[in-house]
């Protein structure tokens, strides 16, 4: 046995045990680089795994991060969401499925001004999941129609996961962003035919609203939509008009989003202290996830492991797009039990330069990566988005959950295939923005 692969099956060996035994996902990653190294080098090697944590330390767009994290958990303390779906409820509730629509639309619009799952999926459930019990929605609907549309947080921007991708392969975060927006309404969309193809088969899963909505009414409730639409100008309409960078923008961001708190009258003392008390805790997860991942890939490459992957699928004598289905295969099998912030610090270092290797475009590449992360949000048996429905509908057996979310699971892997064999769904908007 090769000493690169008795590394690579001691390093990955340990982290699959340490996370079995209920180690946080972080201080396994850390812990297993400081105990490789021990063995391989003595205290004297530590100092890789501090150089590769000070490159990211390093990073101004790292500051970019807790910023737009600000961005979601104030929101989720507003009521802003709430008066946006009422919006949609009104336009949309008049159609069979027209909540479930509503809620789409809704978590689509949360992506666009948090950049983060949890805050899309918390918050669409609160709003959304009252409504549609109240008018007699199927739970299936209701649980899939939040779940599904709730992934799309860390593909539409502002996506922390992009930006972290953009930081490890050097790809523009402006570029990304604006893939990410594309594909992720392309998702949303097919979500919404989804949803209104089962209310067409079966129209008692989704009632309509009974009775009608004025035209007055829907206007009226226009004016819902005006502070979401200036926080999502102050983010990417300034980054994709070239005015900003990503953390100029999110610092922008933060500002749309404390002067709409302030204009609604719902900024105080109480909101300031525990919107930066969740920011720092949620943000402090993130950062050490990504450090310990940064030690954990350090002592790997350092020990010739990362070569050796890179070896064994490029000597392979296939076609390329097998080991394209290869690697993604490997990065869903992982989204099935990792974070995927920890997915993308220890496979992009592997994948990206093999995928250059075999000459793929390298924002479609990474776009495709990153919608097989959001797979991982709701795929069985620990997908995030699936224990956040749970919390939310304590009732509901989680099997229950796992079944409302199949649908959408195999949707967006059939989005992947069709965008796979399109790479123009996901490339023509940032070849056309970002000149």
């Amino acid at each position: 046995m090769s000493p690169e692969l008795l590394l690579t099956i001691g390093m990955f060996g340990g982290l699959v045990i340490g996370i079995i035994l209920g180690v946080s996902l972080a201080f396994c990653l850390g812990g297993i680089a400081v105990i490789t190294t021990l063995i391989l080098w003595g205290p004297a090697g530590l100092m890789p795994i501090v150089a590769g944590v000070f490159n990211y330390m390093w990073m101004l767009l790292l500051a970019a991060v807790p910023l737009f994290i600000f961005i979601g958990v104030a929101l989720s303390k507003t009521k802003i969401a709430e008066d946006l779906f009422n919006a949609f409820y009104l336009w949309s509730g008049s159609v069979r499925g027209g909540l479930a629509v509503g809620s789409c639309c809704l978590a689509a619009a949360l992506s666009a001004m948090t950049g983060n799952n949890a805050a899309s999926t918390v918050t669409t459930g609160l709003v959304g999941i009252p409504p549609m019990k109240q008018r007699g929605y199927h739970e299936k609907i209701i649980l899939g129609a939040i779940g599904g549309p709730g992934t799309m947080g860390i593909l539409i921007p502002p996506s922390i996961t992009l930006i972290v991708i953009g930081m490890m392969t050097g790809q523009s975060i402006g570029k990304l962003f604006a893939g990410g927006l594309t594909s992720g309404l392309f998702i949303v969309f097919t979500f919404i035919l989804y949803i209104l193809f089962r209310a067409w088969m079966d129209p008692s899963l989704c009632p309509a609203i009974e009775g009608g909505v004025t035209i007055r009414e829907k206007i009226y409730a226009l004016k819902s939509v005006f502070f979401p639409l200036l926080i999502i100008i102050s983010i990417m309409g300034t980054i994709f008009g070239g005015i900003a960078t990503p953390t100029e923008a999110a610092s922008l961001g933060c500002a749309a989003v404390l002067l709409c708190v302030l204009i609604r009258g719902e900024l105080s003392w109480k909101f300031i202290k525990e919107t930066a008390y969740t920011t720092s805790v949620t943000t402090g997860m993130v950062l050490w996830i990504m450090f310990g991942a940064a030690g954990f890939v350090a002592v790997y490459s350092g020990g010739g492991g990362v070569t050796f992957i890179q070896q064994i699928f490029m000597g392979a004598e296939i076609n390329r797009w097998v080991l394209f289905i290869v690697m993604q295969a490997i990065a869903f099998v992982l989204g099935m039990f990792f974070d995927p912030m920890g997915i993308i610090l220890l496979c992009i270092p592997i994948f990206y330069p093999i995928s250059q290797n075999l000459g793929f475009d390298p924002i479609w590449f990474n776009l495709i990566f990153n919608i097989n992360l959001c797979l991982g949000y709701i795929t069985p048996p620990f997908g995030y988005c699936l224990f956040y429905l749970k919390a939310m509908c304590p009732e509901v057996p989680i099997v229950r959950i796992y079944e409302s979310l199949f649908p959408y699971i195999a949707i967006m892997l059939i989005d992947m295939v069709i965008m796979s064999l399109i790479p123009g769904i996901i490339t023509w908007f940032p070849n056309f923005v970002m000149r």
